[in-house]
């Protein structure tokens, strides 16, 4: 995929320079004050969002000069291309179709001549049968016991997605069943998954592509070890195991009937994979009727993304933001703040569909960038972070945008519980927005001594995002909402946003150390000084438990 202009030749990148000079010492109090509607102006609403950009250190003219950088950046014509099934994905020759995953039946999309909207709906159907009959009780264990326990096995989007989908909407799970995910190759995460759990109730999902993962297929073989510790026959397997995968063969050599293999493709990656058979532990959990409002919420965003007009449209103005941030104002992290306790494992998620999208340094023709691309995505859910990290965001040296994320209605009433918790939403805010100047401190009295640590710079941008309730199909439109930003801000970057080169390395040199633990290996280690210093530390210690 060839480019014809660097990024920071374009115009409006150098307009965007001029104008950052003019304006970075701007505050937000004039800025509001010399606007007083500026946080409703500011502001943009679609299909149950309501996205408020008003708090941002940006004027019109910001605004002006992103969208033109998104329009010379041909940012319509690659999510066209996406949309349209072509190869966008050009470092491994792939398609990008995770919207495919949430198409309508009689939609049509095409991959390499091959309508892929029927496999989908096929797959889905095949998801929510099998799903019926764990929910009911239908299916049964080797011994005749009804599956009480389901452990999805996966790592990385096979493991994120689903565990963040089933903390996310736990509110609407099935309660008398259990759901746990392992993904650490280190044996607590198995032990302690599985530790109080009966082997003949309990049925494993494992999630491989290619069935060949080392942490993934290391955590299958301990968890057929520890089914038929107890179900002794190994044609218990196929009762309590089933696979999402595209291996047939390496998925029947494991014992799994494959005909509960449950099939994804390669044109949707793993961070991109929760709408696709990688759900089928959350389908189980919420049902086949919630999973698909899941996915009409990810459609309903796809569209709105697809055919909105740039000034209008939510993710590439949250994308445009980013860029502004991390490449004008060099900030290097961006805050992730759901005031929703069930969306505590988001901000870990958002971890790898950004990072791992956007942390790149080479461009579509194989140039060495010369500006910052993916910032570094970190959060918790209020008000928890409040009593840790907030001090540096209000107080610290450090720029840090912030998305706060809320919900107007609670699935939980408990008293004033939901008031108190939108109260510090728009307390935060406001405090990062405007803070508490020195006049101000002195007014109330404070000594002066202590004013300095008592004054709030402010001037600290943040958005805040507002949907009606966590539903499934909420769910589904935050979760698109942030796919398509990431997308946005890849294409600004001319960086391809759907490889993971980045995390082959260390994989490979894994597997090369792996046989010297195994053999105990102390002479003619080949690597540098301080890993064969650790290696050798290893093998010592390992001899001496032996």
């Amino acid at each position: 995929m060839q480019i014809t202009e660097q990024l920071t030749a374009k115009l409006a990148w150098q307009a965007l320079q001029d104008h950052h000079l003019k304006i970075k010492d701007m505050h937000l109090r004039k800025l509001f004050a010399d606007d007083p509607r500026r946080g409703e102006r500011m502001t943009a609403q679609a299909i149950g969002i309501y996205f408020d950009y008003s708090k941002h250190r940006i004027t019109g003219e910001t605004l002006k000069l992103l969208f033109q950088l998104a329009e010379e950046s041909g940012l319509q014509g690659r999510m066209d291309a996406m949309f349209r099934g072509d190869k966008i994905n050009f470092t491994e020759n792939r398609a990008v179709l995770h919207v495919a995953l949430r198409a309508p039946q009689g939609k049509s999309i095409m991959v390499d001549g091959k309508d892929v909207v029927p496999e989908v709906h096929a797959v889905l159907e095949k998801m929510s049968r099998f799903s019926a009959r764990i929910r009911s009780g239908e299916w049964k264990g080797h011994t005749g016991k009804p599956i009480r326990n389901v452990i999805n096995v996966g790592i990385g989007g096979s493991d994120l997605g689903p565990v963040m989908a089933y903390e996310a909407l736990k509110h609407y799970s099935k309660r008398e069943m259990t759901f746990r995910f392992v993904s650490n190759i280190d044996g607590t995460d198995f032990v302690e998954a599985t530790r109080d759990l009966d082997p003949q109730e309990t049925l494993f999902i494992i999630s491989s592509k290619t069935f060949t993962t080392l942490e993934t297929m290391t955590n299958a073989r301990t968890a057929r070890d520890w089914a038929l510790s107890t179900l002794k026959d190994p044609a218990a397997v196929a009762r309590h195991f089933v696979a999402v995968s595209t291996n047939a063969k390496e998925v029947a050599q494991f014992g799994i009937d494959t005909a509960n293999m449950f099939e994804f493709w390669d044109w949707v990656g793993g961070r991109y994979s929760m709408g696709s058979a990688i759900g089928l532990s959350t389908m189980i959990a919420i049902g086949p009727e919630n999973f698909r409002a899941m996915l009409d919420g990810f459609h309903q965003m796809d569209e709105h993304f697809r055919t909105t007009p740039f000034e209008k449209n939510l993710p590439v103005i949250m994308g445009l933001l980013g860029i502004w941030y991390n490449n004008f104002f060099d900030a290097q992290t961006m805050a992730v703040l759901p005031y929703e306790q069930y969306l505590k494992r988001f901000p870990a998620y958002l971890q790898q569909l950004t990072m791992e999208s956007n942390g790149k340094h080479a461009t579509f023709d194989e140039n060495e960038v010369d500006y910052q691309t993916g910032p570094i995505y970190w959060g918790e859910p209020g008000t928890n972070g409040q009593h840790s990290f907030y001090q540096l965001i209000h107080q610290g040296t450090k720029l840090i945008p912030c998305d706060f994320i809320a919900f107007l209605q609670p699935l939980h009433s408990l008293g004033a519980h939901h008031d108190y918790l939108l109260a510090n939403v728009f307390a935060q805010a406001e405090a990062l927005a405007f803070g508490k100047s020195e006049k101000e401190v002195h007014d109330e009295g404070t000594p002066a001594q202590l004013a300095p640590h008592r004054t709030f710079e402010g001037n600290r941008p943040s958005s805040t995002i507002l949907l009606e309730r966590l539903t499934p199909e909420a769910l589904g439109k935050i979760v698109a909402l942030y796919e398509h930003s990431v997308f946005v801000q890849g294409i600004i970057w001319q960086i391809d946003s759907f490889d993971q080169w980045g995390v082959e390395l260390g994989k490979v040199l894994a597997q090369r150390i792996i046989p010297e633990l195994e053999a105990g290996a102390k002479d003619s280690l080949k690597h540098d000084s301080s890993t064969n210093a650790l290696i050798r530390r290893y093998v010592k210690a390992k001899g001496q438990k032996e």
